[in-house]
């Protein structure tokens, strides 16, 4: 089977909607002749047409040349039966999330198509290797998976099946480079890559908002600080909290009802109700006419606070940050860098980073606080007290965060509070997917930053951290919630322990 595909070889693109008119698009701006194929009457049509008029914006816009827009729309053939596409040398398919109706095309298009033809699937959630049960040639299907919006979207992830020739899975990660994609190679289980380890970033701070510890204002405002551009409750309704729960349900029942993904009693109660998000003008946040959205109250810096000894205790990242803001205010301050914990000891009161356990069990005068990732002057950082502190403890602990330069978010007093607890299960996840070869570390970062626009991939994260940090921060959850959820990934341990050799 020649694996070559060039610009002559002609590509079958099955399904015409936005992800089947987007991957038509590239694939005729790349110089392919496109065949497009809906069962749909006249939907193949209308979409090449939808196609000329974004080529046409392109070229007013000065971002696209005339000629070229011209020459891609001529590339594409809208067909009315799929017999007419008989001499693709590729076909892409990116019809309905059903398994049995995604066999049912392949098996049409095996005896359609000659045996050098690659078949590809742009399923986000179905197992290539079940897709390929029944073929005759089930060596030659592969998953190129898009994401939308394709033609501005950078990752394509290049999912093998167990029975997928390696050869195959070359020919579609050179082709997406050429359509000027970035492919990272990965195995077919449940989400892949991204909707794999991206779930911890909804089911984190579900989880805080089904025990009532905070609002979502202040959770979106916490995680837009470390550099995501949306919050997960903005995010989730901009979705749509229909399609984000049928998704994290698809990879709980995937992986046989593991604890890990378990969906979310809040997210259903939403769905239930049919507040979906932005679509049905409700969701997390009210879209409707008139409707204001809560936010946070803007940072005001504050004078330091009364106390007669302080001292930075620790010797990490965070240790160094307030020391060196300490140092720029001319606070008189001692550093104890082998302290067990990091934080300021503040006369009888301590205000600790949070190592995973909740406030009300490290003390009785102490406030924790959340890890606080960029340096950004008045970054909003959540903070709880110990149910056992004075009364006057949240306000003194809010007090000092505002001096030292952060936006304090007072919460509930629960264990890893939001960015710590988030991040550390999006490594944890990561570190998982690459222990059971789905992909690699450097797979998983690009993935994370170009399917999803994080800001870090899940291992750089860990690089600017600390295993042994992470690992502690996670069995503390495991601890306080008792459950499989938090279990730490055998690779991260390993990670921690090879830290501290």
């Amino acid at each position: 089977m020649s694996m070559a595909i060039t610009k002559e070889t002609a590509v079958l693109v099955v399904g015409a909607g936005i992800m089947g008119a987007g991957i038509a698009q590239i694939a005729a701006q790349a110089g392919h002749t496109v065949f497009l194929f809906d069962t749909k009457d006249h939907a193949a049509a209308e979409a090449k047409a939808k196609l000329a008029t974004t080529l046409e914006g392109l070229v007013s816009k000065g971002k696209l040349d005339a000629s070229a827009a011209e020459q891609a729309i001529a590339r594409i053939q809208p067909l009315s039966e799929l017999a007419k596409a008989s001499s693709a040398g590729l076909v892409v398919e990116a019809i309905i999330e059903n398994l049995d109706v995604k066999r049912g095309l392949f098996r049409q298009l095996e005896i359609l198509l000659g045996k050098e033809a690659i078949l590809a699937t742009n399923t986000s959630s179905i197992s290539v290797t079940a897709i390929a049960n029944g073929l005759q040639y089930p060596e030659r299907l592969v998953g190129m998976h898009f994401f939308n919006p394709v033609p501005l979207m950078k990752l394509v992830e290049v999912v093998s099946g167990l029975q997928t020739q390696p050869a195959v899975a070359e020919a579609i990660f050179e082709l997406s480079k050429a359509w000027g994609k970035v492919p990272v190679y990965a195995r077919s289980t449940p989400g892949f890559i991204v909707n794999r380890i991206a779930r911890p970033y909804y089911a984190e701070n579900l989880a805080l908002l089904h025990e009532q510890s905070v609002q979502p204002y202040v959770l979106d405002a916490c995680l837009r600080a470390v550099g995501f551009r949306m919050g997960p409750c903005e995010l989730m309704d901009l979705i749509g909290l229909d399609t984000n729960y049928s998704v994290t349900r698809s990879v709980y029942e995937a992986n046989f009802f593991d604890k890990r993904y378990v969906p979310s009693a809040v997210q259903r109660d939403l769905v239930d109700g049919g507040l979906f998000g932005r679509k049905s003008g409700q969701g997390f946040y009210d879209y409707r006419e008139a409707a204001v959205k809560p936010e946070i109250a803007h940072f005001t810096p504050a004078t330091m606070p009364a106390a007669n000894k302080v001292q930075v205790q620790g010797n990490c990242a965070v240790a160094q940050y307030l020391v060196d803001a300490l140092t720029t205010a001319k606070v008189n301050f001692t550093h104890l860098p082998e302290s067990a914990w990091t934080g300021l000891s503040l006369d009888e009161a301590e205000l600790r980073l949070t190592d995973g356990r909740p406030a009300s069990q490290l003390g009785k005068e102490l406030a924790v606080f959340d890890l606080p990732v960029s340096k950004q002057q008045g970054q909003p950082l959540a903070f709880a007290v110990s149910n056992r502190a004075s009364t006057e403890l949240a306000e003194y602990a809010a007090t000092w965060l505002r001096f030292l330069g952060f936006n304090p978010q007072l919460m509930a007093d629960s264990p890893a509070l939001i960015v710590a607890r988030t991040l550390a299960m999006l490594i944890n996840e990561a570190a998982d997917a690459v222990q059971q070869g789905v992909c690699s570390a450097a797979g998983a970062d690009a993935a994370m930053k170009l399917g999803v626009n994080y800001p870090a991939g899940p291992f750089e994260w860990l690089a600017g951290w600390d295993a042994g940090k992470i690992v502690q921060l996670l069995d503390h959850l495991d601890a306080f919630y008792r459950g499989e959820r938090y279990r730490v990934s055998p690779w991260l341990r390993h990670k921690a322990w090879q830290e501290a050799a």
